[in-house]
């Protein structure tokens, strides 16, 4: 089973910077594609990025293009998500997610493991 562990959300102003962190358990993460996803009051929740297993490979929604960005350091079994232009809408609850089968890297219900999530709220 892997355990996930999201950390480093917070209170921002808009147009301010922060960065999200997601400790694994999994001696094997680098088998793992893994994703960062967000989910508002009353919203379904939304995909944000994703990375390959090695992290050759990145995806960004297109609301966060050029202003978020994924990376993945697997000596650490760590993967980030780098915020910034924060934007009120960008308020969330951010969630770490693993997967490792087949299947799209922006549909929720292909990630095997989810992390408890870190709140970032935006304020203008």
């Amino acid at each position: 089973q892997v355990q996930l562990v999201e950390s480093g959300g917070g209170l921002v102003q808009a147009g301010g910077t922060l960065r999200l962190s997601c400790a694994a358990s999994e001696r094997t993460f680098s088998s793992y594609v893994m994703g960062w996803f967000r989910q508002a009051p009353g919203k379904e929740r939304e995909f944000v990025a994703a990375i390959s297993t090695i992290g050759d490979s990145t995806y960004h929604a297109e609301s966060v293009k050029g202003r978020f960005t994924i990376s993945r350091d697997n000596a650490k079994n760590t993967v980030y998500l780098q915020m910034a232009n924060l934007r009120p809408e960008d308020t969330a609850v951010y969630y770490c997610a693993a997967k490792n089968v087949a299947g799209s890297y922006s549909y929720h219900g292909n990630y095997n493991y989810w992390g408890q999530g870190t709140q970032v709220t935006v304020s203008s």
